[in-house]
């Protein structure tokens, strides 16, 4: 807007002044006029004050406002238009990379050979508890006319199988699938078996076998459920196995990751990891268990996985204890990241991959562990941190809480590598009543800084 005041006698006020009123602004002139093209506007205004002498006449030029066709789009229209055209980019990019993914999943589906559950007829489990039956139900669901025999020693449990199709004891609301068989005699169990799921405690699972080792044939694959270390000898299960029998050439896979048995019940999605030295073999049980509620990953890292599913049991004690005592989030997350730190310091230098720690058979079965009530090892710390005794939580407990029997191995593990395991060590001597779950703590705040490795 342009203006121009024309003087009239001589003025003691300016239009920008501050004139004392009464005062008066009178419309003289405009020259709106219709025109193709819009033009400025004059307006002529006379302002004037009671005062004499003293009048000031401005004239006044207007731009009018622009026509639609002469405006620019605004800045915010601008961000407007790319955020949207970004918007659309990054969602193209997203559906484009998902349909990638599906072909490729839908490509090897396709390509996946399916003999391995074709010609398996006949599969039995070791050991009646919660996730023996649990896969028991399992692959009997893979195959209808596949008999699953269950090898138990409880004979209430074997008749509740037998007669009612559900192992009342771990799961009394749900049935068992038809062809899932419960027997007590070994050899009835091992005759004609194509694969054998061991699902006996850790610290019990010599004695068993030793009890039936004459029916077991020398190429029978044996894929261990059971996750911890011999107490004593230090063993895992994959040294458990072929010593007990006798055969080093006793065929032999880990099978671990997060699954609770309840859910594998419920047919909710799980996702495992099947170790073995022999990837023929690792395929096979891929090929055997997975389902489209079950989805088997493979690794040659035995060590790795048997490892960090022993260690795990004993980090959930630490949890529960944390949580018993009422420490915080604070607190959780950071016991929790150092126990991995310890579990990853002792797998590695006993030849483990740091991989396997940070995968299903590591971290995810740990974050399960650790931070679900469902946990067995895990309401075991809860209740110590809460001040009960372990012989009052063992003696209450109808299933194994394997990190008990474990944690004494670590410390042994953890001098023979020369490792420092703070965390796990505590744990073991609150096991061994020598160190009460609040002196435990102050210790481990104690301990001096050190840079994180």
């Amino acid at each position: 807007m342009a203006s121009s005041c024309f003087k009239q006698q001589p003025l003691s006020t300016s239009i920008f002044s501050n004139p004392q009123p009464p005062y008066k602004y009178n419309l003289l002139h405009t020259n709106f006029t219709p025109s193709p093209k819009p033009e400025p506007t004059l307006v002529l205004l006379h302002y004037s004050t009671t005062s004499k002498n003293t009048s000031i006449l401005c004239a006044t030029s207007i731009d009018p406002p622009p026509s639609p066709s002469d405006q620019q789009p605004s800045p915010s229209t601008d961000v407007s238009v790319e955020v949207a055209s970004a918007t659309r980019d990054r969602r193209k990019i997203v559906r484009v990379a998902w349909e990638k993914l599906v072909r490729w999943s839908r490509s090897l589906r396709l390509k996946a050979n399916t003999d391995v559950l074709e010609r398996t007829n006949k599969v039995v489990v070791l050991g009646g508890g919660s996730f023996g039956t649990a896969m028991a139900s399992h692959v009997a669901g893979r195959k209808e006319q596949m008999e699953v025999n269950m090898l138990v020693r409880d004979p209430q449990i074997c008749q509740s199988i037998n007669e009612n199709h559900c192992n009342r004891k771990y799961f009394p609301d749900h049935k068992l699938p038809q062809n899932v068989i419960a027997t007590m005699d070994a050899k009835t169990a091992f005759t004609g078996a194509d694969f054998c799921l061991h699902a006996v405690p850790v610290q019990f699972s010599s004695s068993f076998l030793e009890g039936v080792a004459e029916h077991v044939e020398a190429g029978l694959p044996f894929i261990s459920l059971s996750k911890g270390l011999e107490l004593n000898t230090l063993r895992m299960m994959s040294q458990i196995i072929p010593q007990t029998l006798k055969n080093s050439r006793q065929p032999f896979v880990a099978l671990s990751g997060p699954s609770f048995a309840l859910e594998l019940m419920n047919k909710l999605p799980t996702a495992m990891v099947v170790a073995s030295k022999d990837k023929k073999l690792a395929k096979a049980v891929q090929q055997l268990l997975a389902s489209k509620n079950l989805r088997i990953s493979t690794t040659s890292d035995v060590t790795g996985v048997e490892i960090a599913g022993a260690l795990k049991n004993v980090l959930a004690i630490a949890a529960g204890i944390v949580e018993g005592l009422d420490l915080g989030n604070n607190s959780m997350a950071a016991l929790v990241a150092q126990g991995c730190s310890e579990i990853r310091w002792l797998s590695t230098k006993m030849g483990a991959k740091s991989t396997t720690i940070s995968g299903l058979s590591g971290t995810g079965d740990i974050m399960l562990t650790c931070f679900v009530s469902l946990s067995r090892n895990r309401t075991v710390g809860v209740r110590l941190g809460s001040g009960e005794t372990l012989d009052d939580i063992l003696s209450s407990m109808n299933q194994v809480a394997e990190g008990v029997s474990t944690a004494g191995a670590v410390i042994a593990l953890a001098q023979k590598y020369n490792v420092k395991m703070p965390v796990l060590t505590a744990v073991a001597r609150i096991i061994d009543n020598e160190l009460t779950p609040q002196k435990a703590v102050l210790e481990l705040m104690n301990l001096p800084q050190v840079e994180e490795v």
